[in-house]
C-alpha cells in the first residue's frame, strides 16, 4: 500500500474527524457514547485548527491516519481501525518528531495501546493528570522522547 504524508486542509476537517471517531471507537473502550457525541463537534470545529496536521493517504487519497503538534507535543494521533498495525502509526510519529520538532504527548492511562506504542518508539513517563485537558476524569500520563529510537526512513511527501 503506498502512503503519502500531505498538508491538512479545512476541506479535510470531516474525513479526519471521521477518521477520528472510528479509532476512537476501537482504541478507547473508555469513553461513553456521551462522550464521544460531546467530543464530535470540538474536534472538527476546534481542535483540528488549532495543530499542525499532516494526513497520511491511500493511493486513491483516502485518509487512513492523521497526526496533529503543537508546540513541540503530539496533540492528537489518530488511525484508521482498518490501518492499524502496519507502521502507519510510526509514520507518522516520526515525520512529526523530524518534521515538527515533536518531543511530548500525553496518553490516557486507560489506553494500554497506545502507551506501549509510544514507549516503544522511546517515550518515557514524566508526569500524571488525574484529569484531561477538559476537566474529565480520564487520567493522562505525561511523556517526553528520551531518545529518538524510531527509524530514520523518510516516507514520500507531497
Amino acid at each position: 500500500m503506498a502512503i503519502t504524508l500531505t498538508t491538512v486542509l479545512p476541506a479535510d476537517y470531516s474525513e479526519l474527524t471521521d477518521v477520528w471517531e472510528a479509532s476512537v471507537r476501537a482504541t478507547h473502550d473508555f469513553l461513553s457514547e456521551a462522550d464521544i457525541q460531546a467530543f464530535r463537534p470540538l474536534i472538527l470545529n476546534e481542535f483540528l485548527a488549532m495543530v499542525d496536521l499532516t494526513a497520511a493517504r491511500n493511493e486513491v487519497g483516502k485518509i487512513l491516519g492523521f497526526v496533529g503538534v503543537a508546540e513541540q507535543k503530539v496533540e492528537m494521533l489518530f488511525l484508521h481501525p482498518d490501518a492499524r498495525g502496519k507502521g502507519l502509526g510510526k509514520q507518522l510519529l516520526r515525520h512529526a518528531i523530524t518534521h515538527k520538532q515533536a518531543t511530548t504527548v500525553d496518553v490516557n492511562e486507560q489506553n494500554p495501546q497506545a502507551l506501549a506504542f509510544y514507549e516503544h518508539l522511546g517515550f518515557v513517563r514524566i508526569g500524571r493528570s488525574e484529569v484531561d485537558g477538559m476537566g474529565k476524569p480520564y487520567p493522562l500520563l505525561h511523556l517526553a522522547l528520551i531518545t529518538d529510537s524510531i527509524s530514520h526512513e523518510s516516507p514520500r511527501e507531497s
